[in-house]
């Protein structure tokens, strides 16, 4: 099976998310967050349902620069990036419908 959600490291983020011509939704997480984990199976689900769009997963813990470059106080965060540039962003354990209502604004 395709794996839909692909992890990002600081190498791989500036061509695969930024230079991407698609929307590109990153969720932040780190394997020690309790609602990250929740979120998991919503954020493959929406990428399943969602195939034009670019989703990516960054674990904070292994790629501090990005966090810090994006300002990730807080896990879960996600981020929606057109055209290389934020868009907007959920913080915090969210559902599918609010993941469908980023990406539609």
């Amino acid at each position: 099976m395709l794996k839909l959600v692909k992890n990002q490291t600081e190498s791989t983020f500036t061509v695969d998310v930024l230079q991407t011509s698609r929307l590109a939704v990153v969720d932040f997480w780190a394997p020690w967050c309790g609602p990250c984990n929740q979120m998991a199976p919503v954020v493959e689900a929406f990428a399943e349902d969602q195939p034009d769009i670019a989703v990516f997963k960054v674990d904070v813990d292994q790629n501090p620069n990005l966090s810090k470059t994006y300002k990730i106080q807080s896990i879960p965060t996600i981020i929606l990036f057109e055209n290389g540039k934020e868009k907007n962003r959920l913080i915090g354990s969210v559902g599918k419908q609010a993941l469908l209502d980023l990406v539609a604004q």
